[in-house]
């Protein structure tokens, strides 16, 4: 089948979140998406992102960047979608082909049907562009005052690594960070295996790739989030079928913490980040002010410890 190129936009109002209901006679009708619409032949997607959130929503975005890009086979079409964030926009959105519109918090977004294709969509909406990781030469109170710091930074994804510990004195941490992070908004992934979510009801688990390769298969969905670290294509695709909702990819560039690891830089990146199906972060050697590159290289975002 030949594949439709779409562009969709999750366009941003304060803490919602836009969502329109496909009228009945279209395919997979009543099911909910972010508007948008296909790209025409020759046309720049940027033009078409305009083009489509006039003629739909009655509105101009005037501040956006890329998303996500993705692409789904259906039984009877085959699409990529070009997905775009936008948090500007001029005119008041309305359904101007008669479609429902809805404004949602992200949290919300899981209780509405989307379809199979925007699934991962829904995943990067409700990610942010940062993930904190914790650096792993600190005690428990030194990791309890880097979370402090973090989350004064505004930090809304934290990544609660401490090799150090055995698990009891891990599960205490992470009963004492996960508090303090929910009070800032924020939520906290932990490291290393899922059963550590029986006791401490943190929002997700982040695997090591040999970690999930040992799984056999993937964790029910109380387990909230699954995240993995990934280090090239074919883990990419290994984690993809696990069902993780993102990864890491690194290391992109060279890092204190990994001194002799070969760095795969920026292209490299973007080539396996633009294969990928769910969000990727990038990492290794990585700051605040990279998340600009990362996103033109198809990144949800940056993730990093030091450099943040």
């Amino acid at each position: 089948m030949k594949r439709i190129l779409v562009v969709a936009a999750v366009i941003r109002r304060g803490d919602k979140i836009l969502i329109a209901q496909r009228p009945l006679d279209k395919h997979m009708g009543g099911l909910w998406e972010f508007p948008g619409g296909k790209v025409e032949a020759s046309e720049p997607v940027e033009e078409a992102l305009v083009r489509e959130l006039g003629e739909e929503l009655g509105i101009t975005p005037q501040q956006f960047r890329p998303l996500i890009r993705i692409t789904h086979d259906y039984p009877d079409k085959a699409v990529c979608l070009d997905v775009w964030d936008v948090s500007g926009f001029s005119g008041e959105p309305h359904g101007r082909e008669g479609q429902a519109v809805r404004w949602v918090t992200a949290t919300e977004l899981v209780q509405f049907e989307f379809p199979a294709a925007n699934h991962p969509i829904v995943t990067a909406a409700r990610l942010p562009s940062q993930y904190f990781i914790s650096p792993e030469d600190r005690d428990e109170a030194g990791l309890l005052a880097w979370l402090d710091a973090a989350l004064g930074k505004g930090a809304q994804l934290l990544l609660l690594r401490a090799p150090g510990l055995d698990e009891r004195r891990y599960r205490e941490l992470a009963r004492a960070c996960l508090p303090r992070c929910h009070a800032a908004g924020a939520r906290l992934m932990l490291h290393g295996d899922p059963a550590h979510l029986q006791v401490v009801p943190a929002d997700g688990v982040h695997l090591p790739f040999a970690a999930l390769e040992k799984l056999g298969q993937c964790p029910g969905p109380e387990r909230g989030w699954l995240a993995a670290s990934v280090h090239d294509l074919a883990e990419l695709r290994a984690a993809e079928r696990m069902g993780v909702d993102f990864v890491t990819l690194s290391p992109v560039q060279a890092t204190l913490s990994h001194p002799g690891a070969p760095a795969m830089g920026w292209e490299a990146f973007a080539a396996i980040a633009r294969e990928a199906r769910v969000p990727v972060y990038a990492l290794g050697g990585m700051t605040a002010a990279d998340e600009a590159r990362a996103w033109q290289a198809g990144a949800q975002g940056v993730a990093g410890i030091r450099g943040f």
